[in-house]
């Protein structure tokens, strides 16, 4: 789209029109106030999912896990050595560290600021402007073991964010450490990376499963990272954005309201503010953006990949499960369709409480 649109409520709305009618992905090239172009719904359908994830079908996916969960051991000497390429490919998918990154292109230190990116307010009565794609990149402060969410960002002024991480969450687990040991922690927040990363940072992986390795799995190749300029962290080579800074101990603002999933404002509440320190980027990076709100919506696809590729994982827990759904009308955490081999009475309720045990599935109905 050439023509200028605003990134205050205006690329939302064509955004959230193109969505409901299963349009194409869009790339606003001329934003008011700022010098990069946006990228909205580039999920947006099972075929652009797929593509995202490097294959034709998510079946393909779903059938790694499925070889993963289920490996053939060998027994003999030759039987072992017929595996060793299968242990060199496994080995090719881990994390590759690299000097320098195109998301290093440009540095920008002393002038670092929220405002030279076209972040958008979405709905009327949004708290304000929201990075609403951030891959953030947190480490725990005992153990140095990476997470990797997706966590709303609300922009408060030009060095200034609030982070919307829940207390379930890995990262939300790594800040209380840090608030309890005294210490301010590093985050890092990539915008524009690998789809397979941008997809990871979603999933509900359990918690000792690193999702950069998840996302060399899905790749079929290991992810660049490249340390970051005044944080430690490893973020990845590739990203058109690279945001990066702190959150300190105890320092909480009310981030909300923002207009959710569900159709309806989630309630403004207190979380860590986000000091910025520095913003790298490509030399000409596109800013990737997702619109939140009532399905069907680009999420609907990202949740749909999920369970399909999740379902393996979900079977080895609970056996007896046949197949699941979590349609978009219950944006893929409020109600689950259940099929089940049931065996004796009571087995849905065993199953029902098991499922309440998986993650995002807590909040199933």
């Amino acid at each position: 789209m050439q023509v200028e649109v605003d990134p205050i409520l205006e690329i939302s709305e064509i955004t959230d029109r193109i969505c409901k009618k299963g349009g194409p992905a869009l790339i606003f090239e001329k934003v008011k106030g700022s010098d990069f172009p946006v990228a909205t719904n580039v999920f947006g359908s099972k075929k652009r999912m797929c593509w995202a994830l490097g294959v034709e079908s998510i079946d393909e996916i779903t059938k790694r896990i499925e070889e993963l969960l289920e490996p053939e051991i060998p027994e003999g000497f030759w039987e072992k050595i017929r595996t060793l390429p299968k242990l060199k490919r496994m080995m090719d998918l881990l994390p590759k560290r690299v000097n320098d990154g195109c998301c290093k292109e440009v540095i920008h230190r002393k002038d670092a600021s929220f405002d030279i990116l076209p972040i958008l307010k979405t709905w009327p009565a949004d708290g304000g402007r929201y990075i609403t794609l951030p891959v953030v990149f947190t480490k725990d402060p005992l153990s140095e073991k990476r997470n990797v969410g997706m966590y709303r960002m609300q922009i408060f002024d030009e060095r200034k964010a609030a982070l919307h991480w829940q207390i379930h969450k890995d990262a939300s687990r790594h800040w209380g450490r840090a608030v309890r040991m005294g210490k301010r922690m590093d985050v890092a927040v990539a915008l524009g990376s690998d789809p397979a990363v941008i997809f990871s940072a979603l999933c509900p992986l359990p918690e000792d499963v690193d999702e950069i390795l998840f996302a060399g799995f899905i790749r079929q190749r290991g992810i660049e990272l490249v340390k970051a300029e005044t944080v430690d962290i490893e973020v990845p080579a590739n990203a058109e954005f690279i945001i990066e800074g702190y959150v300190n101990p105890e320092e909480l603002c009310m981030e909300g309201p923002f207009g959710d999933h569900t159709g309806f404002y989630s309630l403004p509440d207190k979380y860590p503010v986000f000091h910025l320190t520095c913003i790298t980027r490509r030399k000409n990076p596109v800013y990737p953006a997702t619109v939140v709100g009532k399905p069907p919506m680009e999420d609907a696809y990202m949740g749909w990949a999920v369970e399909r590729i999740f379902l393996p994982l979900i079977r080895r827990i609970m056996p007896e499960i046949v197949d699941i759904h979590l349609p978009p009308e219950g944006v893929f955490h409020n109600f689950a369709f259940v099929s089940i081999d049931k065996r004796f009475p009571g087995h849905a309720k065993k199953v029902i409480f098991g499922l309440w045990g998986l993650g995002l599935m807590m909040l199933t109905k």
